[in-house]
This record gives structure tokens, C-alpha cells and sequence, in this order.
């Protein structure tokens, strides 16, 4: 009897063992995963930062430390997919994609494709959602700085995003809340398109005012 509780003993001593181990083990993945998440966050932020002050290199080199912490969640999605999945990296991922597509858009129509970020098509849309109040933030420094088309471009490249956003009526399990983005995103165009309205009208108004007062500046004096 006493051997048979002996062995008991040592069995269920050497599970518990494993157990810690692989919790101990668990534990730490979590937590580089939390680390990992809020530094790719940061460098999504300063780049995006960066590029609204066309500080372009700058926002490049943000980009590509961020590019490295996206691969290195690659090998933990392959080991812990249940601690991949579980939103701190998928969260910071959007952030990424949004970065991405927010850098390639202020400079031009190229957009970067989920598979050349090697990110999933329910995070890549959310990043795409979510481009479009940076978009605003940008139209609306252009119109400070009197370049209205620089934002009549912005404007296109937001109601193109909104036109695929739309098509994605899917079950938010499949897009992850993509349709609450979408909504959001349609509010952001169209106070963006009032914004731009009000501001091309009133340009033209100016325009119109200069062009009476030159011509009353040329008149000839009244015999009165």
C-alpha cells in the first residue's frame, strides 16, 4: 500500500511538473506577445506620424522595424495560435496594415495588398476602415495650406475604400466588427466631403471678390 501511494506521489508530482512547465512557458509567450503588440503599435504610430509631416525616410524606417516584429508573429502564430488569436497581436496588426496603407496613399493610388504584408484579409480590411480618418486628418491639412485638389484626391482614394467596404457584408465573426468600421468610416467621408465643399466655396467666393475688386480698382473716375 505504502508503495503504491509512493508511486502515486511521484506521478502526479511529475504532471503538476509538466504543467508548470508548459504554463511557465506559456506565460512568457504571452507576455513577449504583449511587448511585441505595444512596440509594433508605437512604430505604426510614428510612422504614420512621420508621414504626415512628409518626413518620408523617417516613417520608412519606422515601417521596416515595425515589418520585423510582423514576422516574428508569424512563428508564434505557428507554435500558439490560441495565444496569437487571442487580440493583442491581431490589434497591433491593424495598426500595421493601416500604417502601410496610409504611406502608400498620401503619395499615390498604389495600395499594398494583404499578401505583400502577409496579413489575414479580416485585419488588412480593418487597417483599410480605419486609413480613412488618417486620410481626413490629411485633406484637412491640405485645405489649410490652399491645395484643394491634393484633397479632392484624398477625398477619391476614401469614397474608393468605402465602395469595397461596403461589399463585405459578412458576419462580424468572419470579418472581425468590420461592419461598425465601415459606418464609421462612411461618417468620416462625409463630413470630409462637407469640409471640402464649404472650403472650394468659399475659395471661389474669394476668387470672385478679387476679380470685382480689381475691376472697380481699374474703372475710370466718375465725373461726379
Amino acid at each position: 500500500m505504502g508503495h503504491q501511494k509512493l508511486k502515486y506521489m511521484d506521478n502526479i508530482e511529475h504532471i503538476a511538473e509538466l504543467i508548470h512547465q508548459s504554463f511557465e512557458e506559456r506565460t512568457a509567450v504571452r507576455d513577449q506577445i504583449l511587448s511585441q503588440a505595444r512596440s509594433l503599435t508605437r512604430h505604426c504610430a510614428n510612422a504614420i506620424r512621420a508621414a504626415h509631416r512628409n518626413e518620408r525616410e523617417l516613417a520608412s524606417q519606422h515601417l521596416i522595424q515595425a515589418r520585423q516584429i510582423v514576422e516574428a508573429f508569424h512563428g508564434i502564430q505557428d507554435r500558439y495560435p490560441d495565444l496569437y488569436y487571442a487580440g493583442y497581436a491581431q490589434d497591433a496588426l491593424k495598426e500595421y496594415a493601416e500604417s502601410k496603407i496610409v504611406f502608400s496613399l498620401l503619395d499615390g493610388p498604389e495600395l499594398p495588398t494583404p499578401e505583400e504584408l502577409e496579413l489575414e484579409y479580416a485585419v488588412y480590411l480593418q487597417g483599410l476602415a480605419e486609413s480613412v480618418g488618417e486620410l481626413r486628418r490629411r485633406c484637412l491639412d491640405t485645405l489649410l495650406n490652399d491645395h484643394p485638389e491634393e484633397a479632392e484626391r484624398l477625398l477619391e482614394h476614401m469614397d474608393d475604400i468605402y465602395a469595397i467596404l461596403v461589399t463585405m457584408d459578412y458576419p462580424d465573426a468572419i470579418t472581425g466588427g468590420l461592419r461598425r468600421l465601415t459606418d464609421l468610416a462612411r461618417g468620416i467621408i462625409e463630413r470630409t466631403r462637407g469640409d471640402l465643399m464649404v472650403s472650394l466655396r468659399q475659395a471661389k467666393l474669394e476668387r470672385s471678390l478679387r476679380r470685382v475688386e480689381n475691376r472697380l480698382g481699374q474703372a475710370p473716375p466718375s465725373d461726379d
